[in-house]
């Protein structure tokens, strides 16, 4: 069995990176701050986030194959090429539905990373399997590297990127998964040599690489549109949000003598059944995904409000956001630092975690429980 030299063009592989990059940030982008929105907006933000990630994994595998150089002429099947694209897509648009339609647990992100990896290792391999007239001969190292490669970046990528969904971590979640997927295709590619092979075995119409190039061109502007569109809603704030002054935090004096006025209960879920907190029993509400985790002396409950709900209902009885994923209750502060521009609140109890006072909240929190 003889074997083809193998090069590749190095222009294209710097774009095959990009194409990667913008991918990622669109994807990661679009499904931000979804507990705000409807039920109907979350599908749609869905949707879109899994064509811009699937798709972005696929345009860069090709990208990449078409920086692919070898001494013979090569062709691909269009229907095992274009079935790769949709397999990326669903995979990646299973990920989403678990982290945003269920509560999202570290198990969660864990499998979500997972599901991505097979994604595109599934995507590269069956898009390999459309060569025409040379075959891809895989060795079981190459094959272990992938996987390991596939696993452990996505994985990482999704932890950074879901951690906590600020703006820094979708960056650095982007950079993790625009890597991921140019590892996985380059890694796979080490590890793997091509023969020629003398006639088709074609399952759908055959395709040059000018036709190939097209598709790919069509994808990449799409991709690249839906991006400068995700980009300027990340870094410009809109009208409302430059224009409104932000909301006051409540004086001590202003903290009613009671946090629980009746018919306000706190809801949570519990061996399959809804209990109902007293708010006066919470020290700390956080924000997890869609939901919240409530927090009282020595327990943590789950709470079906997204943190923007709690926050609306529980303000009014003196609760405090002092940070965009959590509220406090100030009658359970135990302890306050200050660290350099920020803040953190602490608890009694060994299971209370400390909560982190933003930049925007640190003087008036700090004004008010020195008051």
């Amino acid at each position: 069995m003889e074997f083809l030299d193998v090069t590749h063009n190095p222009m294209l592989v710097i774009a095959s990176l990009v194409i990667a990059m913008v991918a990622g940030f669109t994807g990661l982008t679009l499904t931000k701050d979804l507990s705000s929105k409807s039920f109907a907006q979350r599908k749609i933000a869905i949707a879109l986030a899994s064509v811009a990630l699937g798709g972005g994994i696929w345009s860069m595998h090709f990208v990449a194959m078409l920086g692919l150089q070898m001494p013979i002429l090569f062709y691909y099947d269009a229907a095992v090429t274009l079935a790769s694209a949709l397999v990326a897509i669903l995979i990646v648009g299973a990920a989403l539905t678990l982290l945003h339609f269920i509560p999202r647990t570290p198990f969660i992100v864990t499998l979500a990373g997972g599901l991505v990896a097979t994604g595109i290792l599934s995507m590269h391999y069956i898009g390999m399997a459309g060569l025409q007239l040379c075959r891809a001969v895989y060795t079981p190292f190459g094959l272990l590297l992938a996987v390991l490669s596939a696993f452990g970046l996505c994985i990482a990528a999704f932890w950074m990127a879901y951690g906590e969904r600020s703006k820094r971590n979708i960056l650095l979640g982007t950079v993790c998964f625009g890597f991921a997927v140019v590892s996985v295709h380059f890694v796979a590619i080490t590890g793997t040599q091509f023969v020629a092979v003398p006639s088709f075995h074609e399952f759908g119409p055959i395709m040059s690489n000018e036709v190939l190039a097209l598709g790919v061109i069509l994808t990449s502007f799409v991709i690249f549109g839906a991006f400068l569109w995700v980009a300027v809603t990340f870094l410009v704030l809109p009208p409302s949000a430059t224009m409104t002054a932000p909301e006051p935090i409540q004086k001590p004096d202003d903290i009613p003598e009671t946090l629980s006025p009746i018919g306000v209960r706190i809801p949570c879920e519990k061996d399959g059944s809804t209990v109902f907190l007293d708010p006066r029993q919470v020290a700390i509400v956080r924000a997890e995904g869609h939901y919240t985790h409530v927090y009282t002396d020595g327990a943590r409950h789950f709470c079906v409000w997204p943190i923007t709900e709690a926050a609306k209902r529980l303000t009014q009885l003196g609760f405090l956001k002092v940070h965009r994923s959590y509220l406090i209750n100030p009658t359970h502060i135990e302890a306050f630092e200050k660290q350099k521009d920020k803040g953190v609140c602490r608890f009694a109890g060994a299971d209370m975690p400390p909560v982190p006072v933003s930049r925007s909240n640190l003087k008036a929190i700090r004004d008010l429980l020195e008051a």
